[in-house]
């Protein structure tokens, strides 16, 4: 895609990508209580900027427009059914592409990027969820080469949870 920048967010965009992603969410989530801020978007530049293995990447169009976004942060083991023992894991979210982008290759370029980012930050596992009810959802994560946990249900949502393993295969020379 040209014309596409894919950039880490500066200070000075921070309010505009929390109001994106919080407006995003809605219509995503219409069900949600939206007077409760997820802790990452309230705590975005602890969760995002400060870590040492967080990261939100912005995609802007060539009239500076915001049009994609997407996030990792370190993972919370908050499911314990998912078992990642001594591993450096993200957890990505909040990967979000304006109508008029969407199946223009915008969100694998995004997801790219954070790949590259990730190794970057010596993570080794990509963990994320996601939801049925997300059109095309399961098969595009299937596509950046994230492999299927299980599915079950999570907060009233039936829930995929998926991985991408990044750490290097050791070879053994002969």
């Amino acid at each position: 895609m040209k014309n596409i920048q894919i950039l880490s967010v500066p200070e000075k965009d921070l309010a505009e990508i929390q109001t994106y992603v919080i407006e995003v969410r809605k219509q995503l989530f219409p069900t949600l209580n939206h007077d409760i801020i997820p802790k990452d978007i309230a705590a975005f530049r602890k969760t995002y900027l400060e870590s040492a293995t967080g990261a939100f990447l912005q995609a802007r169009n060539s009239r500076d427009e915001l049009i994609g976004v997407i996030g990792m942060m370190p993972y919370d083991h908050r499911f314990p059914q998912l078992n990642y023992p001594f591993l450096n894991v993200v957890e990505v979210a909040r990967l979000f592409v304006d109508p008029a982008y969407r199946r223009s290759g915008l969100a694998t370029m995004l997801v790219d990027h954070l790949k590259v980012k990730a190794k970057e930050k010596q993570v080794h596992v990509m963990y994320l969820h996601t939801h049925p009810f997300l059109k095309g959802a399961y098969e595009f994560w299937l596509k950046q080469g994230f492999k299927l946990e299980e599915i079950c249900m999570e907060g009233g949502f039936e829930t995929i949870h998926m991985s991408l393993n990044l750490k290097k295969k050791q070879s053994r020379s002969l």
